[in-house]
């Protein structure tokens, strides 16, 4: 039974995810999101660590896909920019060699420490209930790992004012400075009423 929940769940995570980075709407793209969320979720039911599974829905399927939903609809962006054109000459070349040195960076550490690729231990591992899990969860996060825990939300932050204003669209007569009428009385404009 857990394969089969594997299974399933593996192939909505690499379907879902597969439509994210293919999708030329952002709105599905970010609804391909959720369901690879989900997915995420459903895995971590299964090497029961409920309360990660919890977090995932609440936090990313609920609290941040809303916000990318938000942000996409406020700044009415309806289709990705013409994708043939490349920034950078050789971009999508050297994204791929990127890539496949990460794998096989990852691959190597993995065979390095001599690791398996099939977990003979469970994840959540507390042997005397969630609780004890979720205190152990707490106590890292905030003590060995406060500064990346920090570092990781000043990111987020500057990854969303860097996205607000790359889309932003300037609005008809921003660039245009003021015309010497417009420098008139205020009780000028008024008369002319």
């Amino acid at each position: 039974m857990e394969l089969v929940v594997f299974v399933i769940a593996g192939a909505i995570v690499l379907s879902c995810g597969l439509g994210v980075v293919v999708s030329a709407n952002p709105v599905r793209a970010a609804l391909n999101l959720v369901g690879t969320l989900f997915g995420v979720a459903v895995l971590f039911v299964a090497q029961d660590a409920h309360f990660l599974a919890a977090v995932q829905v609440i936090v990313y399927a609920g609290a941040i896909v809303v916000l990318f939903l938000f942000v996409i609809m406020l700044l009415g962006v309806d289709e990705a920019e013409n994708l043939a054109v490349e920034p950078l000459v050789g971009q999508r070349p050297l994204a791929l060699v990127a890539g496949l040195a990460t794998v096989g960076l990852l691959l190597t550490l993995l065979v390095a420490r001599g690791e398996s690729l099939s977990a003979e231990r469970s994840v959540s591992g507390a042997p005397d209930g969630t609780t004890a899990n979720i205190t152990e969860i707490g106590r890292v996060l905030f003590t060995d790992y406060v500064f990346a825990f920090e570092v990781t939300a000043i990111l987020l932050t500057i990854s969303v004012v860097g996205a607000v204003v790359l889309a932003r669209r300037p609005r008809r007569g921003d660039d245009l400075p003021p015309a010497a009428d417009d420098a008139a009385a205020p009780d000028d404009a008024l008369e002319h009423r």
